[in-house]
């Protein structure tokens, strides 16, 4: 009796099997556990059925021990007898799942972006914090999968980088509602940002090559920074219009786009730049009235030798031949109907571009004599389309080399001996991997676009503006006009 007495009191009951404590598990749950553990498990399949992977359920064993069964102990912290601890660890788990919602949310249907340059202005304001809807061509699946939700490349304060380069997936777009199509506004991954300087970002590291030489880049680590690459989906998001779809060839002339021979319609807020004189100084309230801010009121520099030029064209000089200001600012065709009306106003005259030599446009190698209003030659610009087979010459190569080389990850690709040679092998047609955009902006005579760094690859596009949250003036207070109330909620794809 007395050995009986010291066993444990456990001695005498049977050891619970596994069986049996599964069972125990899932009995001991709630109905609302069970409704909780359903909806979410419903949300998933229908993710896994999207993703078109369905070894991914094995995940569903995961969210069944999570909400069932409880094998993995993740409220561990709920038991302890420690308030602090508690408390703390409860903070944790509702920041953590609050990241975990945000992260799909942000990759899979869509996320907020500020709109940072003036390159579609009026349609879209500097300022304009927008929701990008990732489900209209369809989500792409993140290639760097392992990265902080709420930024997009780099930590706040200076911490590095935001994402992990590895393990990285290739391209997989899920099914969307339709294809990206002429005049959409589209948000995509700036295609030459794949190496970026870090402290000058725009203009982009290769037209700084080409504007400075690759050796005075590089040795003034001061004035650019250092150089960094970055995988497609880190690269810094840009926001235009596109105009070419794949297979199509692009023309500009006088200003206006020319698809296939035929005139691209023209968005009703597109700008084009104009000098304008007043009569009189204006004040802040008449340049408002005109809807001109002021990073656009440019004042012209007048030379001796303009004046004769500038008054055989209209503009006003003084009987002591000094001209009174003139400015040059981006006007949409309702802006110049409004000054031209204007007693205030002395004259409107658009802006003819010339040859921009300090930023030269895409393809550099044979846009000689090309300008943002007068762009791709008598017959165009081809747009890459995937499935085609292009003859590759020399000419083909100056064009599509770098398409070939980084957007088609052929880094073997070179041109030597008269022929295109890819894995050390001649090739005499080309066939494109991928569906290929030309985005410009509706800003046209200010705005960094196709027109100056070439194609937008399909793997490369984000989704498409949906609607403007929130959209502030910086050059007003906030409670001074600061909130420009009348664009929240509005439609951010107008001309659609």
């Amino acid at each position: 009796m007395s050995e009986n007495n010291t066993q444990p009191e456990t001695a005498g009951k049977a050891k619970e099997t596994f069986k049996e404590g599964f069972k125990r598990r899932v009995r001991s749950n709630t109905p609302t556990r069970w409704v909780r553990f359903g909806i979410v498990m419903l949300l998933f399949v229908l993710w896994v059925a999207w993703m078109g992977n369905w070894w991914l359920l094995l995940a569903g064993i995961l969210l069944f021990d999570i909400y069932i069964t409880g094998y993995i102990p993740f409220t561990w912290w709920k038991k302890s007898r420690n308030g602090a601890v508690r408390s703390v660890m409860s903070w944790v788990d509702a920041i953590v799942y609050a990241l975990i919602l945000v992260y799909f949310i942000f990759a899979f249907i869509g996320q907020n972006y500020q709109i940072p340059s003036s390159s579609l202005e009026k349609t879209l304001y500097t300022g304009d914090y927008l929701f990008v809807n990732k489900t209209v061509y369809g989500p792409r699946v993140p290639m760097t999968p392992v990265y902080f939700p709420l930024v997009h490349n780099e930590l706040p304060f200076g911490l590095g980088k935001s994402y992990m380069d590895n393990p990285s997936l290739g391209y997989k777009r899920l099914k969307g509602q339709r294809k990206v199509e002429a005049g959409d506004i589209v948000v995509f991954n700036f295609p030459a940002g794949d190496t970026v300087m870090t402290k000058v970002q725009n203009p982009d590291y290769y037209s700084l090559i080409a504007m400075h030489g690759r050796d005075y880049v590089l040795n003034n680590k001061d004035t650019f920074g250092d150089v960094v690459a970055r995988p497609v989906d880190r690269r810094e998001n840009y926001v235009k219009r596109c105009v070419g779809l794949p297979g199509q060839r692009i023309s500009i002339h006088d200003g206006d786009i020319y698809i296939d021979g035929d005139k691209f319609l023209t968005p009703e807020n597109v700008q084009f730049n104009y000098f304008y004189q007043p009569s009189a100084p204006l004040s802040e309230e008449e340049f408002e009235a005109f809807g001109i801010p002021v990073d656009d009121r440019y004042t012209v520099e007048v030379t001796p030798s303009d004046v004769l030029s500038l008054k055989e064209l209209g503009f006003k000089v003084n009987p002591d031949g000094s001209v009174p200001q003139i400015y040059v600012s981006p006007l949409t065709a309702s802006m110049v109907e409004q000054m031209e009306q204007s007693p205030s106003i002395v004259k409107v005259m658009k802006q003819v571009p010339g040859c921009e030599p300090m930023v030269p446009l895409f393809p550099a190698a044979i846009s000689s004599g090309w300008t943002r209003a007068e762009y791709g030659g008598e017959n165009g610009l081809w747009i890459p389309k995937k499935g085609t087979a292009l003859k590759m010459n020399r000419t083909a190569w100056e064009i599509y080399g770098r398409t070939i080389k980084v957007y088609e990850n052929n880094p073997s690709a070179e041109w030597h001996d008269g022929k295109v040679w890819i894995d050390g092998k001649p090739v005499d047609y080309y066939t494109f991997k991928f569906d290929y955009y030309f985005m410009m902006g509706d800003n046209r005579d200010n705005s960094l676009d196709s027109r100056y760094w070439g194609f937008v690859p399909e793997d490369h596009i984000v989704g498409t503006p949906w609607r403007v949250l929130v959209s502030f003036d910086k050059d007003k207070s906030l409670f001074n006009g600061g909130i420009r109330w009348n664009r929240i909620l509005k439609d951010a794809n107008p001309d659609k």
